[in-house]
Protein backbone atom coordinates (compact mmCIF):
# COMPACT_ATOMS: atom_id res chain seq x y z
CA UNK A 1 0.00 0.00 0.00
CA UNK A 2 1.46 3.40 -0.76
CA UNK A 3 0.60 5.90 1.76
CA UNK A 4 -1.81 8.68 1.74
CA UNK A 5 -0.82 12.17 -0.83
CA UNK A 6 -0.60 15.45 0.23
CA UNK A 7 -3.20 17.41 -1.89
CA UNK A 8 -1.23 19.37 -4.70
CA UNK A 9 -2.95 22.72 -3.54
CA UNK A 10 -1.58 26.30 -2.96
CA UNK A 11 -1.06 26.60 1.24
CA UNK A 12 -3.71 29.08 3.02
CA UNK A 13 -4.68 28.24 6.63
CA UNK A 14 -2.17 29.86 9.06
CA UNK A 15 -2.33 28.64 12.37
CA UNK A 16 -5.50 30.97 13.76
CA UNK A 17 -7.48 30.17 10.56
CA UNK A 18 -7.01 26.42 11.33
CA UNK A 19 -7.64 27.14 14.84
CA UNK A 20 -10.93 28.69 13.87
CA UNK A 21 -11.74 25.09 11.75
CA UNK A 22 -11.34 23.29 14.97
CA UNK A 23 -13.39 26.08 17.03
CA UNK A 24 -15.79 26.56 14.57
CA UNK A 25 -16.96 23.26 13.50
CA UNK A 26 -16.92 21.92 17.61
CA UNK A 27 -19.27 25.12 18.33
CA UNK A 28 -22.18 24.89 16.17
CA UNK A 29 -26.01 24.81 17.29
CA UNK A 30 -25.62 21.82 20.28
CA UNK A 31 -24.13 23.97 22.53
CA UNK A 32 -26.64 26.87 22.16
CA UNK A 33 -29.17 23.94 23.75
CA UNK A 34 -27.19 22.00 25.95
CA UNK A 35 -27.78 23.50 29.42
CA UNK A 36 -31.45 22.27 29.07
CA UNK A 37 -30.34 18.54 28.12
CA UNK A 38 -28.24 18.89 31.39
CA UNK A 39 -30.96 20.56 33.90
CA UNK A 40 -31.95 17.08 35.17
CA UNK A 41 -28.02 15.93 36.44
CA UNK A 42 -27.87 19.58 37.92
CA UNK A 43 -24.30 20.14 39.44
CA UNK A 44 -22.90 16.97 38.28
CA UNK A 45 -23.21 17.37 35.23
CA UNK A 46 -19.93 19.79 35.68
CA UNK A 47 -18.42 16.80 36.54
CA UNK A 48 -19.47 15.31 32.92
CA UNK A 49 -17.76 17.77 31.64
CA UNK A 50 -14.43 17.62 32.95
CA UNK A 51 -14.71 14.07 32.17
CA UNK A 52 -15.30 14.53 28.61
CA UNK A 53 -12.65 17.20 28.62
CA UNK A 54 -9.74 15.02 29.84
CA UNK A 55 -11.15 12.68 27.30
CA UNK A 56 -11.44 14.71 23.96
CA UNK A 57 -7.70 16.46 25.22
CA UNK A 58 -6.58 12.94 24.80
CA UNK A 59 -7.93 12.60 22.11
CA UNK A 60 -6.73 16.11 20.46
CA UNK A 61 -2.89 14.85 21.92
CA UNK A 62 -3.16 11.57 19.50
CA UNK A 63 -4.27 13.52 16.71
CA UNK A 64 -1.95 16.27 17.26
CA UNK A 65 1.29 13.75 17.63
CA UNK A 66 -0.44 12.01 13.93
CA UNK A 67 -0.52 15.02 12.48
CA UNK A 68 3.15 15.34 13.48
CA UNK A 69 4.07 12.37 11.83
CA UNK A 70 1.69 12.47 8.81
CA UNK A 71 0.85 15.42 7.24
CA UNK A 72 -1.51 14.49 4.99
CA UNK A 73 -5.17 15.10 3.68
CA UNK A 74 -7.63 13.24 4.93
CA UNK A 75 -7.03 13.21 8.69
CA UNK A 76 -8.58 10.13 10.19
CA UNK A 77 -8.82 8.67 6.94
CA UNK A 78 -4.68 8.71 6.38
CA UNK A 79 -3.90 7.83 9.59
CA UNK A 80 -6.23 5.01 9.87
CA UNK A 81 -5.20 3.49 5.95
CA UNK A 82 -1.42 3.85 7.28
CA UNK A 83 -2.48 1.39 10.51
CA UNK A 84 -5.01 -0.96 9.23
CA UNK A 85 -4.58 -0.92 5.09
CA UNK A 86 -7.35 0.14 2.82
CA UNK A 87 -10.59 -1.17 3.70
CA UNK A 88 -10.13 0.26 6.76
CA UNK A 89 -9.51 3.64 5.70
CA UNK A 90 -12.49 2.81 2.92
CA UNK A 91 -14.77 2.42 5.73
CA UNK A 92 -13.54 5.84 7.72
CA UNK A 93 -14.01 7.27 4.41
CA UNK A 94 -17.07 6.38 3.68
CA UNK A 95 -18.87 6.71 7.28
CA UNK A 96 -17.39 10.07 7.76
CA UNK A 97 -18.34 11.73 4.48
CA UNK A 98 -21.75 10.50 4.60
CA UNK A 99 -21.64 12.00 8.33
CA UNK A 100 -20.50 15.10 7.58
CA UNK A 101 -23.23 15.84 4.73
CA UNK A 102 -26.08 14.67 6.64
CA UNK A 103 -24.77 16.58 9.73
CA UNK A 104 -24.46 19.77 7.08
CA UNK A 105 -28.25 18.90 6.51
CA UNK A 106 -29.42 18.84 9.98
CA UNK A 107 -27.00 22.41 10.97
CA UNK A 108 -28.57 24.25 7.69
CA UNK A 109 -32.16 23.37 9.94
CA UNK A 110 -31.07 24.69 13.28
CA UNK A 111 -29.68 28.03 11.61
CA UNK A 112 -33.01 28.71 9.91
CA UNK A 113 -34.46 27.30 13.57
CA UNK A 114 -32.50 30.71 14.74
CA UNK A 115 -33.47 32.62 12.04
CA UNK A 116 -37.00 32.64 12.76
CA UNK A 117 -36.66 34.40 16.17
CA UNK A 118 -36.22 37.10 13.20
CA UNK A 119 -38.29 36.18 10.41
CA UNK A 120 -41.36 34.61 11.73
CA UNK A 121 -42.46 33.31 8.88
CA UNK A 122 -39.65 30.76 8.46
CA UNK A 123 -42.15 29.07 10.97
CA UNK A 124 -45.45 29.03 9.38
CA UNK A 125 -43.90 28.26 5.60
CA UNK A 126 -41.62 24.74 5.11
CA UNK A 127 -40.66 25.81 1.62
CA UNK A 128 -39.40 29.18 2.68
CA UNK A 129 -37.59 28.03 5.20
CA UNK A 130 -36.13 25.21 3.19
CA UNK A 131 -34.97 27.74 0.58
CA UNK A 132 -33.25 29.76 2.98
CA UNK A 133 -31.26 26.37 3.86
CA UNK A 134 -30.70 25.80 0.95
CA UNK A 135 -29.24 29.24 -0.12
CA UNK A 136 -26.87 29.02 3.14
CA UNK A 137 -25.76 25.51 1.67
CA UNK A 138 -25.08 26.31 -1.91
CA UNK A 139 -23.84 30.23 -0.85
CA UNK A 140 -20.99 28.53 1.55
CA UNK A 141 -20.26 25.80 -1.24
CA UNK A 142 -19.72 28.37 -3.39
CA UNK A 143 -17.38 29.89 -1.05
CA UNK A 144 -15.31 27.23 -0.35
CA UNK A 145 -15.28 26.11 -4.21
CA UNK A 146 -13.79 29.83 -4.30
CA UNK A 147 -10.37 28.36 -2.69
CA UNK A 148 -9.76 27.37 1.30
CA UNK A 149 -8.32 30.38 2.54
CA UNK A 150 -11.41 32.15 1.24
CA UNK A 151 -13.36 29.55 3.54
CA UNK A 152 -10.75 30.07 6.17
CA UNK A 153 -11.81 33.67 6.82
CA UNK A 154 -15.09 33.31 6.70
CA UNK A 155 -14.62 30.46 9.25
CA UNK A 156 -12.40 33.12 11.03
CA UNK A 157 -14.85 35.51 11.02
CA UNK A 158 -17.50 33.56 12.72
CA UNK A 159 -15.87 31.79 14.89
CA UNK A 160 -14.98 35.57 16.43
CA UNK A 161 -18.67 36.21 16.12
CA UNK A 162 -20.00 33.33 17.94
CA UNK A 163 -17.38 33.47 20.75
CA UNK A 164 -19.12 36.78 21.98
CA UNK A 165 -21.96 35.54 23.14
CA UNK A 166 -21.02 32.16 25.06
CA UNK A 167 -17.83 34.51 26.43
CA UNK A 168 -20.38 37.26 27.67
CA UNK A 169 -22.70 34.60 29.40
CA UNK A 170 -19.45 32.21 30.80
CA UNK A 171 -18.10 35.46 32.27
CA UNK A 172 -20.49 38.12 33.18
CA UNK A 173 -23.23 35.63 33.90
CA UNK A 174 -21.58 34.70 37.14
CA UNK A 175 -22.59 38.17 38.60
CA UNK A 176 -25.88 36.66 38.59
CA UNK A 177 -24.74 33.38 39.70
CA UNK A 178 -27.16 31.64 42.14
CA UNK A 179 -25.50 28.21 43.91
CA UNK A 180 -28.91 27.28 45.20
CA UNK A 181 -30.00 26.74 41.57
CA UNK A 182 -27.09 23.40 41.83
CA UNK A 183 -28.29 21.77 44.77
CA UNK A 184 -28.67 18.94 45.09
CA UNK A 185 -25.84 18.08 43.35
CA UNK A 186 -27.51 15.59 41.87
CA UNK A 187 -31.09 15.81 41.75
CA UNK A 188 -31.32 12.60 38.84
CA UNK A 189 -32.42 9.88 41.33
CA UNK A 190 -29.76 7.58 39.46
CA UNK A 191 -25.92 7.00 41.23
CA UNK A 192 -23.35 9.06 40.77
CA UNK A 193 -21.59 7.08 38.22
CA UNK A 194 -24.60 6.53 35.98
CA UNK A 195 -24.86 10.16 36.42
CA UNK A 196 -21.84 11.72 35.29
CA UNK A 197 -21.69 8.88 32.23
CA UNK A 198 -25.28 10.37 30.77
CA UNK A 199 -23.72 14.02 30.93
CA UNK A 200 -20.69 12.44 29.40
CA UNK A 201 -22.56 11.01 26.23
CA UNK A 202 -24.19 13.90 26.29
CA UNK A 203 -21.59 16.58 26.12
CA UNK A 204 -19.51 14.69 24.03
CA UNK A 205 -21.16 15.65 21.01
CA UNK A 206 -20.38 19.32 22.07
CA UNK A 207 -16.34 18.01 20.99
CA UNK A 208 -17.41 16.18 17.89
CA UNK A 209 -14.97 18.37 15.13
CA UNK A 210 -11.85 18.09 17.22
CA UNK A 211 -9.98 16.45 14.49
CA UNK A 212 -11.02 19.41 11.49
CA UNK A 213 -7.72 20.69 11.20
CA UNK A 214 -6.24 17.30 10.24
CA UNK A 215 -8.21 16.99 7.38
CA UNK A 216 -7.12 19.71 4.64
CA UNK A 217 -3.52 19.42 5.34
CA UNK A 218 -2.84 19.98 2.20
CA UNK A 219 -3.79 23.44 2.36
CA UNK A 220 -2.29 24.52 5.84
CA UNK A 221 0.68 26.40 6.31
CA UNK A 222 3.58 24.03 7.89
CA UNK A 223 0.91 21.66 8.47
CA UNK A 224 3.46 19.69 10.79
CA UNK A 225 3.56 22.58 12.94
CA UNK A 226 0.28 24.16 12.38
CA UNK A 227 -1.71 21.06 12.58
CA UNK A 228 -0.41 20.21 15.71
CA UNK A 229 -0.93 23.47 17.36
CA UNK A 230 -4.42 24.31 15.95
CA UNK A 231 -6.28 21.10 17.29
CA UNK A 232 -4.95 21.39 20.85
CA UNK A 233 -5.85 25.38 21.05
CA UNK A 234 -9.14 24.80 19.58
CA UNK A 235 -10.43 21.95 21.51
CA UNK A 236 -8.74 23.78 24.87
CA UNK A 237 -10.61 26.86 23.57
CA UNK A 238 -13.68 25.15 22.83
CA UNK A 239 -13.93 23.25 26.16
CA UNK A 240 -13.04 26.48 28.31
CA UNK A 241 -16.36 28.18 26.94
CA UNK A 242 -18.47 25.33 27.18
CA UNK A 243 -17.61 24.78 30.79
CA UNK A 244 -17.60 28.48 31.70
CA UNK A 245 -20.85 28.81 29.58
CA UNK A 246 -23.20 26.19 30.76
CA UNK A 247 -22.01 26.52 34.33
CA UNK A 248 -23.15 30.43 34.18
CA UNK A 249 -26.43 29.34 32.96
CA UNK A 250 -27.03 26.61 35.35
CA UNK A 251 -26.80 29.33 38.02
CA UNK A 252 -28.86 32.05 36.30
CA UNK A 253 -31.99 29.79 35.27
CA UNK A 254 -34.08 27.80 38.14
CA UNK A 255 -33.44 24.26 37.36
CA UNK A 256 -37.72 23.75 36.55
CA UNK A 257 -37.40 26.59 34.16
CA UNK A 258 -33.96 25.65 32.48
CA UNK A 259 -35.08 21.72 31.63
CA UNK A 260 -38.32 23.31 29.75
CA UNK A 261 -36.02 26.10 27.96
CA UNK A 262 -35.53 25.66 23.77
CA UNK A 263 -33.24 28.76 24.04
CA UNK A 264 -31.60 28.56 27.46
CA UNK A 265 -28.57 30.76 26.37
CA UNK A 266 -31.16 33.41 24.96
CA UNK A 267 -33.10 33.30 28.38
CA UNK A 268 -30.01 33.74 30.79
CA UNK A 269 -29.36 36.85 28.73
CA UNK A 270 -32.86 37.74 28.85
CA UNK A 271 -32.99 37.31 32.65
CA UNK A 272 -29.93 39.00 32.77
CA UNK A 273 -29.80 42.10 30.41
CA UNK A 274 -33.26 42.56 29.11
CA UNK A 275 -34.74 41.23 26.38
CA UNK A 276 -32.67 42.47 23.50
CA UNK A 277 -30.26 40.63 25.07
CA UNK A 278 -32.04 37.44 24.49
CA UNK A 279 -32.47 38.54 20.54
CA UNK A 280 -28.43 39.06 20.68
CA UNK A 281 -27.85 35.52 21.96
CA UNK A 282 -30.13 34.34 19.12
CA UNK A 283 -28.34 35.85 16.48
CA UNK A 284 -25.10 34.42 17.83
CA UNK A 285 -26.36 31.56 17.60
CA UNK A 286 -27.81 31.84 14.17
CA UNK A 287 -23.92 33.23 13.48
CA UNK A 288 -22.90 29.89 15.27
CA UNK A 289 -24.29 27.83 12.95
CA UNK A 290 -23.47 29.22 9.98
CA UNK A 291 -19.69 28.85 10.73
CA UNK A 292 -20.25 25.77 12.09
CA UNK A 293 -22.01 24.71 8.29
CA UNK A 294 -18.91 26.68 6.32
CA UNK A 295 -16.50 24.48 8.44
CA UNK A 296 -17.72 21.44 7.75
CA UNK A 297 -18.92 21.78 3.77
CA UNK A 298 -15.39 22.63 3.55
CA UNK A 299 -14.66 18.82 4.85
CA UNK A 300 -17.19 17.09 2.97
CA UNK A 301 -14.70 17.60 -0.04
CA UNK A 302 -11.46 17.28 1.64
CA UNK A 303 -12.60 13.59 2.78
CA UNK A 304 -13.57 12.20 -0.73
CA UNK A 305 -10.38 14.06 -1.98
CA UNK A 306 -8.28 12.27 -0.37
CA UNK A 307 -9.66 9.07 -1.03
CA UNK A 308 -9.57 9.40 -4.39
CA UNK A 309 -6.27 10.54 -4.80
CA UNK A 310 -5.33 6.78 -2.93
CA UNK A 311 -7.81 5.31 -5.49
CA UNK A 312 -10.91 4.28 -2.52
CA UNK A 313 -13.16 6.57 -4.45
CA UNK A 314 -14.44 7.35 -7.67
CA UNK A 315 -11.55 9.53 -9.44
CA UNK A 316 -13.64 12.26 -9.69
CA UNK A 317 -13.88 13.34 -6.12
CA UNK A 318 -9.93 13.92 -6.76
CA UNK A 319 -10.26 16.28 -8.94
CA UNK A 320 -9.23 20.07 -8.63
CA UNK A 321 -10.47 22.95 -9.84
CA UNK A 322 -7.70 25.96 -10.83
CA UNK A 323 -7.58 27.14 -7.32
CA UNK A 324 -6.89 23.76 -6.16
CA UNK A 325 -10.08 23.34 -4.97
CA UNK A 326 -12.12 19.60 -4.84
CA UNK A 327 -15.09 21.40 -6.66
CA UNK A 328 -16.77 18.01 -8.03
CA UNK A 329 -16.93 16.40 -4.10
CA UNK A 330 -18.52 19.66 -2.92
CA UNK A 331 -20.95 19.75 -5.67
CA UNK A 332 -22.03 16.02 -5.28
CA UNK A 333 -21.88 16.31 -1.53
CA UNK A 334 -24.11 19.68 -1.53
CA UNK A 335 -26.58 18.10 -3.72
CA UNK A 336 -27.22 14.89 -1.24
CA UNK A 337 -27.56 17.97 1.42
CA UNK A 338 -30.26 19.16 -0.67
CA UNK A 339 -32.13 16.08 -1.81
CA UNK A 340 -32.03 15.41 1.92
CA UNK A 341 -33.26 18.53 2.95
CA UNK A 342 -36.30 18.05 0.59
CA UNK A 343 -37.40 14.75 1.74
CA UNK A 344 -37.27 16.39 5.62
CA UNK A 345 -39.49 19.38 4.84
CA UNK A 346 -42.05 17.95 2.07
CA UNK A 347 -42.63 14.06 4.23
CA UNK A 348 -41.99 15.56 7.51
CA UNK A 349 -39.75 12.80 8.05
CA UNK A 350 -38.60 14.53 11.18
CA UNK A 351 -37.96 11.13 12.97
CA UNK A 352 -36.28 9.48 10.86
CA UNK A 353 -34.20 12.71 10.33
CA UNK A 354 -33.41 12.80 13.80
CA UNK A 355 -32.49 9.13 13.71
CA UNK A 356 -30.11 9.67 10.45
CA UNK A 357 -28.14 11.88 12.42
CA UNK A 358 -27.51 10.15 15.24
CA UNK A 359 -26.02 7.56 13.26
CA UNK A 360 -24.29 9.81 11.17
CA UNK A 361 -22.77 11.24 14.60
CA UNK A 362 -21.62 7.23 15.63
CA UNK A 363 -19.90 7.38 12.45
CA UNK A 364 -17.41 10.13 13.53
CA UNK A 365 -16.86 8.22 16.65
CA UNK A 366 -15.10 5.17 14.59
CA UNK A 367 -12.28 7.22 13.11
CA UNK A 368 -11.59 8.36 16.85
CA UNK A 369 -11.11 4.06 17.72
CA UNK A 370 -8.61 3.82 14.29
CA UNK A 371 -6.43 6.55 15.13
CA UNK A 372 -6.41 5.56 18.90
CA UNK A 373 -4.77 2.35 17.92
CA UNK A 374 -2.65 3.41 14.58
CA UNK A 375 -0.85 5.93 17.07
CA UNK A 376 -0.31 2.95 19.25
CA UNK A 377 0.74 1.02 16.30
CA UNK A 378 2.95 3.41 15.26
CA UNK A 379 4.88 3.56 18.32
CA UNK A 380 5.04 0.03 19.02
CA UNK A 381 6.94 -0.66 15.71
CA UNK A 382 9.25 2.44 16.03
CA UNK A 383 9.57 4.20 19.54
CA UNK A 384 11.10 6.93 17.93
CA UNK A 385 8.01 7.81 16.85
CA UNK A 386 7.03 8.85 20.06
CA UNK A 387 9.02 12.10 19.31
CA UNK A 388 10.81 12.86 22.05
CA UNK A 389 8.42 11.57 24.93
CA UNK A 390 8.26 8.45 27.18
CA UNK A 391 7.19 5.30 25.42
CA UNK A 392 5.08 4.47 28.20
CA UNK A 393 3.18 7.72 28.11
CA UNK A 394 2.26 7.50 24.78
CA UNK A 395 1.58 4.36 25.16
CA UNK A 396 -0.81 5.27 27.96
CA UNK A 397 -1.96 8.11 25.99
CA UNK A 398 -3.37 6.43 23.15
CA UNK A 399 -4.77 3.28 25.28
CA UNK A 400 -7.06 6.15 27.10
CA UNK A 401 -8.21 7.43 23.96
CA UNK A 402 -9.17 3.73 22.74
CA UNK A 403 -11.10 3.50 25.76
CA UNK A 404 -12.66 6.93 25.84
CA UNK A 405 -14.10 6.20 22.55
CA UNK A 406 -14.87 2.74 23.05
CA UNK A 407 -16.97 4.58 26.11
CA UNK A 408 -18.73 7.02 23.80
CA UNK A 409 -19.74 4.44 21.41
CA UNK A 410 -21.13 2.39 24.34
CA UNK A 411 -22.70 5.26 25.05
CA UNK A 412 -24.77 6.31 21.71
CA UNK A 413 -26.91 3.30 22.82
CA UNK A 414 -27.80 -0.46 21.32
CA UNK A 415 -30.24 0.50 18.72
CA UNK A 416 -27.75 3.41 17.21
CA UNK A 417 -24.74 0.97 17.39
CA UNK A 418 -26.41 -1.73 15.10
CA UNK A 419 -27.62 0.67 12.84
CA UNK A 420 -24.82 2.57 12.48
CA UNK A 421 -22.81 -0.35 12.37
CA UNK A 422 -25.12 -1.63 8.81
CA UNK A 423 -24.41 1.91 7.49
CA UNK A 424 -20.89 1.56 7.74
CA UNK A 425 -20.69 -1.83 6.04
CA UNK A 426 -23.18 -0.91 3.29
CA UNK A 427 -20.35 0.78 1.87
CA UNK A 428 -18.65 -2.76 1.09
CA UNK A 429 -20.28 -3.10 -2.48
CA UNK A 430 -18.67 0.16 -3.98
CA UNK A 431 -15.41 -0.86 -1.95
CA UNK A 432 -15.36 -4.28 -3.83
CA UNK A 433 -16.48 -2.31 -7.31
CA UNK A 434 -13.69 0.48 -7.16
CA UNK A 435 -11.13 -2.37 -6.24
CA UNK A 436 -11.96 -4.38 -9.19
CA UNK A 437 -12.19 -1.06 -11.50
CA UNK A 438 -8.51 -0.99 -10.01
CA UNK A 439 -7.42 -4.20 -11.57
CA UNK A 440 -7.55 -6.39 -8.14
CA UNK A 441 -7.20 -6.06 -4.46
CA UNK A 442 -5.28 -3.69 -2.37
CA UNK A 443 -2.47 -4.90 -0.36
CA UNK A 444 -2.78 -4.31 3.06
CA UNK A 445 -1.00 -1.44 4.79
CA UNK A 446 2.78 -2.07 5.52
CA UNK A 447 2.67 0.72 8.47
CA UNK A 448 4.92 4.11 8.22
Amino acid sequence: MTTSHAAPTGRGLGLWMATALVVGNMIGSGVFLLPAALAPYGGISLVGWVVTTTGALLLALVFARLSRLVPRVGGPYAYTRIGFGDFAAFLVAWGYWISIWVANAAIAVAFVGYLSVFWPALRSSPMLAVLVALSAIWLLTWVNASGVRRAGSVQLVTTIVKLVPLVAVGTLGFLYFNPDHLRPFNPSGVGAFPAVSATVALTLWAFLGLESATIPAGDVERPARTIPRATLLGTLIAAVVYILSTTAVLGVIRPAGLADSTAPFADAAALMWGGWAGYAVAMGAAVSCFGALNGWILLQGQIPLAAALDGLFPKSFGRLSRRGTPVFGLVVSSVLITVLMFMNYTKGLVEQFTFIILLATLTTLVPYVFCSMTYLLMVLRDPAKAAGRSVGASIAVALIAFAFSMWAIAGSGRDTVFWGFLLLFAGTPVYVWITWRRGGAAAPGNGA
